[in-house]
């Protein structure tokens, strides 16, 4: 599943490519129904977690979740034909993104809207997100560390290749059952600092030095010390830590 750098890279590249233009949608799948957009020039593009929101004037929001199969595809040429199984084309005058296999591609009233906003918790990657707040759900989460981490009611747009590295970074047991406040100020400050990196690259970026490299996610060996990577089933996915550089009971 692209993971909240990705959310936040493609609504940066479609607000700059489409926003302010007349966009034409349409559904060559037949399974989205685009009339109450059309003639509506697209005003934003905006990313929460692994959500995003097309902002049309007087039409409801357009809701996308790309969920675990879901993919953008851009033509430079707008008059490229789509494939048959394109769930939405966004079309402007210059490009065109075609949107195959979301989990969710729909319209969400105000209603709905505020209430999928009230159901995510702080976005390391957006100017509004309060720090404290993030502290907050961390710390009262009541769950191992890396299983919060997973939930997007505490923390939105991380996914599994996050986990791993920003608990590395900041030295912390996935299993850890209690995170203490300097603890999880430290993991949302690298939160903020990495996933940026990762949104500008279109990668995870756990290392600036070495940005193609993890630190221990899918490796058999800790990059840092050499030690076995540890591996294991931790919120529906599989954890990676280093027994060394995060020990159990550590900071």
């Amino acid at each position: 599943m692209p993971e909240g750098h990705l959310i936040h890279r493609y609504a940066r590249e479609q607000h700059d490519a489409l926003a302010g233009s007349d966009v034409t949608l349409s559904s060559p799948q037949g399974r989205f129904d685009p009339a109450p957009y059309a003639g509506r020039p697209l005003r934003a593009v905006e990313a929460d977690g692994k959500h995003l929101l097309y902002h049309f004037p007087d039409a409801p929001v357009l809701h996308v979740h790309l969920g675990m199969r879901g993919l953008f595809l851009r033509y430079d040429d707008p008059a490229v034909p789509p494939r048959p199984g394109t769930r939405l084309r966004l079309a402007g005058p210059a490009v065109a993104y075609d949107l195959i296999a979301p989990i969710r591609c729909e319209p969400l009233p105000a209603d709905a809207e505020r209430a999928l906003r009230a159901s995510l918790g702080p976005d390391p990657l957006r100017a509004d997100a309060d720090p404290a707040e993030a502290v907050r759900r961390l710390t009262a989460a009541g769950a191992p560390v890396g299983a919060a981490l997973l939930d997007q009611a505490v923390w939105a747009g991380i996914g599994n290749a996050w986990r791993a590295e920003l608990l590395f970074l900041a030295g912390l047991d996935p299993d850890a059952r209690s995170v203490d406040v300097p603890a999880a100020e430290r993991l949302w400050r690298l939160a903020v600092v990495h996933l940026a990196l990762g949104r500008d690259l279109g990668q995870v970026v756990s290392d600036p030095a070495a940005p193609d490299e993890r630190w221990v996610y899918k490796r058999e060996r800790c990059r840092r010390c050499g030690s076995p990577v540890r591996t294991w089933q931790l919120g529906g996915r599989t954890a990676y830590a280093c027994p060394v550089d995060q020990p159990a009971g550590g900071p």
